[in-house]
């Protein structure tokens, strides 16, 4: 990550923007922040690509596109990487962005980046109408940097998907695991797919129903919590291990692979709003100074 950082650095110098790719069900947790650190250094504009917005919840990537619009020098869009419609939008948005590039004395040269598994593979096979670059459901698939023409007057450059040192909040971590962002050995499926399923049941209780007929198993959805969700599927499916026990190591990597391939529904797992409430949630008190700590004291001796 440390060569990938560095190499990142040296191309945006000579780059003119910078595409972000993120996931569409998690656009702040699939962010990565050391993005904004070089694209601010080199004043760089940049377009945020919503990516598998196929799978999100429409009316979520909505306020997200609002939320990201707003920042300056921003531009957001909302697609599905594998339709091949969808990314040929991207060239002439680029144009807007950067209107001042994208002649044959001045090319537009633009820099792809992103996290592992959010889909730049796959976009890149897209934008370019061949396939360049290896595409995988696991992290970290392109390995070093490419550079290609998309016609005389535009270039872009592939980068590897770059994580960075230390995930803020916890949540992030399990959101990047379900999304399958974080490999499977770094992360404990069961820990993850309670964490996903505690969410989705508190958003998307009826998707949930519909899914897994849970009233047919006269359970009440607005009771359970994630784990009894999973022990519930995999009674559902008869998942048992040899000592009969329920299997619930397979149940979590079956819930997990429904929320990836979109057979839950569409669905996100944070919003701006939720975020935003997140974040404050988990900000630390404020330290106590000298100063405050004398204030208390000499008010606590004037009421004596």
């Amino acid at each position: 990550m440390t060569q990938a950082r560095k190499k990142a650095e040296e191309t945006m110098e000579f780059t003119d923007m910078v595409i972000e790719v993120l996931d569409a069900r998690v656009p702040a947790a699939s962010h990565n922040p050391m993005i904004d650190e070089m694209r601010l250094f080199r004043q760089r504009p940049q377009l945020k690509i919503l990516n598998k917005a196929d799978l999100a919840d429409p009316a979520v990537t909505q306020a997200w596109l609002n939320y990201f619009n707003a920042q300056p020098n921003t531009r957001a869009v909302a697609l599905s990487c594998k339709k091949p419609g969808d990314a040929k939008k991207i060239p002439a948005l680029c144009r807007k962005i950067t209107p001042h590039r994208g002649t044959h004395l001045k090319p537009l040269r633009m820099m792809i980046m992103g996290i592992p598994n959010v889909g730049k593979s796959t976009l890149m096979n897209a934008l370019l109408n061949r396939r360049i670059a290896k595409v995988g459901d696991e992290p970290a698939v392109t390995k070093s940097q490419q550079r290609f023409d998309i016609d005389d007057t535009m270039s872009i450059t592939d980068t590897p998907g770059m994580m960075w040192p230390k995930i803020a909040y916890e949540s992030d971590g399990y959101m990047l695991a379900a999304s399958h962002a974080i490999g499977r050995n770094a992360v404990i499926d069961e820990d993850v797919a309670t964490f996903l399923a505690d969410n989705l049941l508190k958003s998307y209780p009826a998707l949930l129903n519909a899914r897994y007929k849970l009233d047919a198993m006269k359970l009440d959805v607005t009771k359970m919590d994630g784990v009894d969700l999973l022990e519930a599927i995999a009674k559902r499916r008869s998942y048992k291990r040899h000592d009969g026990l329920w299997d619930m190591e397979k149940t979590a990597v079956a819930f997990l692979t429904d929320y990836r391939s979109g057979a839950i529904g569409r669905v996100s797992l944070e919003s701006p709003s939720s975020r935003a409430e997140m974040i404050a949630q988990a900000q630390p008190e404020p330290a106590e100074t000298p100063e405050s700590s004398a204030d208390t004291d000499s008010a606590a001796d004037s009421s004596k």
